[in-house]
């Protein structure tokens, strides 16, 4: 199955928006940011609607996004990825040659599954996961003194803690009061330390999630818990749970109460809605609403099918991002949600979309002549506000912005003064900073001088549930596979963390090495440079 290719600088899409680029849409213009424009640019899939009046963007960008979008085929290589096709491919580079199925973790409850292994794999897992959550309600898994498991500790680290931790904190609300999940990802001693010192091993759980059972960070920490089980009296075994890849140092019955599979087609940082996230979410939130957050993803994985830009949010959000940085020249983006509960969320689709779009090569084997994925970071509103905001208004750089609000709170618990609500105050806030920053303020005051036209959208949605949070953790997952197709790069693989881990390696044989010289010293107070320069020499580095 041939995967289409073509740069986008050699499409004749691109050549239009770069002439198109030379004046673009000005939002600060008098009069421009109208009710109808307002009305007019927006999108809406399922629960969600975009609105993206505040972009900068005209009747003609947009015809020539669509035409982009048609002539990359970027919906019909997102069903190829669908239904099966090798993606992480490279002409004429050694790659991980896989296919590339996160979505068939979602589309377990179809008749007819585009990728049916898959989904057939998947649905076994959930089985599985249902009957080791059943026993836990049901009081048949308990610990070796007849109590049940009040704690689960989460050992991983990438794909493996950052998409699971955020979904974690943004559906706290929904989970079993009489469950919590911590976290141990950073091989610093002092993140196990700080998780140890607080819980109850006895009555803890330890998921450990590794998908070749060989990453040196959590094996790492897996040993330094286990060992707090051992001094505890403790036997590992009848604690500790595996998410790993079948057959792999980790699927060992010995050392562990259950193992559930993650599969080779799936990719770390799309993983959470595998037995990545769902061995965990299942504990804390419960099996039903598990199956609400695949649900909701499948929802947006189905609306992502669409052809026409303006009925589909996560291909609208990827030209616009395409158009921003390519055509715009904005190096970088802020990811701002106005919701507590998605605290975690920026860094997660920080790792999704650097890890994926942070190539220079083509899926060609060439050089790439055109950017690729922007830098990409956030924090939640309002906080933002009275930190980094300042640079958003007045800054010589211009960052453009995906804000994410909710009609309703969480907790469905609010007040009013003066007449308006908590949960309408943040509206204001973020609504109020979105037209802000695309029509500025003119002032004779140049220090009062906003000079707007910063490209900005609102993603919004009614409520954060369960569902509703698949459904947005599925909108990027595609918006960022969707840049990837539009730049022929390819998305899946992430090269640029192994130099990294190839190097630490080989300056941890040194050090093992000068450990065992009997004039070894714990580093040296005269010199603190000592480690670089012997890092230099043994790793060849100039």
């Amino acid at each position: 199955m041939k995967i289409p290719a073509k740069d986008l600088s050699r499409t004749s899409a691109g050549k239009v928006l770069q002439q198109l680029a030379e004046n673009p849409f000005n939002l600060a213009a008098p009069g421009q940011l109208t009710a109808e424009r307002i009305k007019k640019y927006q999108c809406r899939c399922h629960d969600f609607t975009l609105l993206y009046a505040t972009q900068r963007v005209d009747e003609d960008t947009l015809a020539a996004l669509q035409h982009l979008a048609d002539e990359a085929q970027a919906i019909e290589q997102f069903m190829m990825m669908k239904k099966g096709a090798i993606m992480n491919h490279i002409d004429g580079c050694e790659s991980e040659n896989r296919q590339v199925l996160h979505t068939a973790c979602r589309d377990v409850f179809r008749k007819n599954p585009t990728a049916p292994d898959a989904a057939i794999q998947a649905r076994r897992e959930l089985e599985r996961l249902q009957t080791f959550l059943d026993e836990l309600d049901n009081r048949r898994l308990t610990n070796q003194q007849g109590k049940t498991f009040t704690d689960m500790i989460q050992i991983g680290i990438g794909g493996s803690d950052l998409g699971p931790r955020a979904l974690y904190h943004a559906l706290a609300v929904f989970r079993n009061p009489k469950r919590n999940v911590h976290f141990i990802a950073n091989v610093d001693p002092d993140d196990a330390a700080t998780v140890l010192s607080n819980i109850d091993l006895s009555r803890t759980l330890v998921n450990v999630v590794s998908k070749s059972g060989t990453t040196l960070e959590t094996l790492t920490n897996e040993e330094l818990v286990r060992r707090a089980y051992f001094q505890a009296g403790l036997d590992p075994s009848h604690h500790f749970i595996a998410v790993t890849g079948k057959d792999s140092p980790m699927d060992n019955p010995e050392k562990y109460l259950r193992s559930f599979y993650m599969y080779n087609y799936i990719g770390g940082r799309y993983s959470s809605t595998s037995m990545v996230g769902g061995v965990m979410l299942g504990f804390a939130l419960g099996y039903d609403n598990f199956i609400e957050i695949i649900k909701g993803a499948h929802d947006m994985d189905m609306a992502a099918e669409e052809k026409d830009i303006k009925k589909n949010i996560p291909l609208l959000m990827a030209l616009l991002g395409v158009w921003n940085h390519n055509f715009l020249g904005c190096e970088t983006l802020a990811i701002l949600p106005y919701s507590r509960a998605l605290i975690r969320f920026p860094a997660h689709i920080q790792q999704c979309d650097m890890e994926s779009n942070g190539k220079a090569l083509s899926r060609l084997g060439k050089p790439l002549d055109y950017q690729s994925g922007p830098i990409v970071w956030g924090k939640v509103g309002t906080n933002g506000q009275h930190a980094f905001y300042q640079l958003l208004h007045q800054g010589t750089t211009i960052v453009p912005m995906e804000f994410i609000g909710f009609r309703q709170n969480q907790h469905e618990q609010d007040i009013e003064i003066k007449g308006t609500t908590s949960q309408e105050k943040l509206l204001a806030n973020l609504l109020a900073q979105s037209l802000a920053l695309a029509v500025g303020r003119q002032s004779e005051n140049l220090n009062r001088k906003f000079p707007g036209n910063r490209p900005n959208l609102v993603l919004m949605a009614d409520r954060l549930t369960p569902r509703t949070m698949g459904g947005i953790l599925a909108l990027y997952e595609a918006k960022i596979v969707f840049q990837g197709f539009l730049w022929n790069i390819n998305s899946f693989d992430q090269e640029g963390v192994q130099l990294g881990k190839h190097l630490a390696n080989q300056l941890l044989d040194h050090f093992l090495r000068i450990r065992q010289d009997d004039n070894y010293r714990a580093g040296d107070s005269d010199n603190p440079g000592w480690a670089l320069l012997e890092a230099a020499d043994v790793t060849g580095l100039p």
